[in-house]
This record gives C-alpha cells, structure tokens and sequence, in this order.
C-alpha cells in the first residue's frame, strides 16, 4: 500500500497535461464525425452546396405505431412534401413511460 504523505502519483501538471490531450483527442474524434455525416472535403468545406442548411432540429412525440411527425414550419423550410424521403437521426430526449399528463 503506498504512503499517503507522499500525496498523489501525479503532479497538476501531469493532470493539466492529461486533460488537455484528452480535450484534443475529443475535438478531432467530433471533427471526425462532422465530417462523415456532413461530407465535408479535405479542405473542411462541405461537399454539397447547401448541405448544413438543408438541416432542422426539433423535438416530437412518437406516436402510435412508432410513428413521428415533422413539423410544418420544418417540412415547408425544407420543401419536404409527402412521398419525399428524408435521413433521421434519433436521440432520446425524455421518456414519459406510465405518464399520460404530459
């Protein structure tokens, strides 16, 4: 067992140091990601003109059957009409299982 006078293993440099390899290592994997979902070229320029524009992000209710609606006002933005297909991407936001009040 080591002696616990001698304090911790590590110095706040070796953790400021850690930290901030791990900071870097986070950014690059999100820059990664950004760039598979978005297309985006070498020079970081997205592929498709337009294409982060062409985006909406909102909330909804999962109906009956699964089923999810797309607001207007994000159907009429995107010129989304019916028999158009779209890419989702769904992230959990709140589960209100056995709470009919909300």
């Amino acid at each position: 067992m080591p002696d616990e006078s001698e304090g911790p293993p590590w110095t706040p440099a070796m953790f400021a140091r850690g930290f901030q390899e791990a900071s870097e290592q986070a950014f690059d994997r999100q820059q990664d990601l950004f760039r598979q979902m978005f297309g985006v070229d070498a020079k970081g320029f997205p592929s498709q003109l337009g294409a982060m524009s062409q985006m909406a992000t909102f909330k909804t209710r999962v109906q009956s059957g699964g089923r999810i609606s797309i607001p207007d006002a994000e159907r009429e933005a995107l010129d989304i009409e019916e028999g158009d297909i779209v890419q989702t991407v769904i992230v959990p936001v709140k589960r209100n299982r056995g709470n009919t009040d909300e």
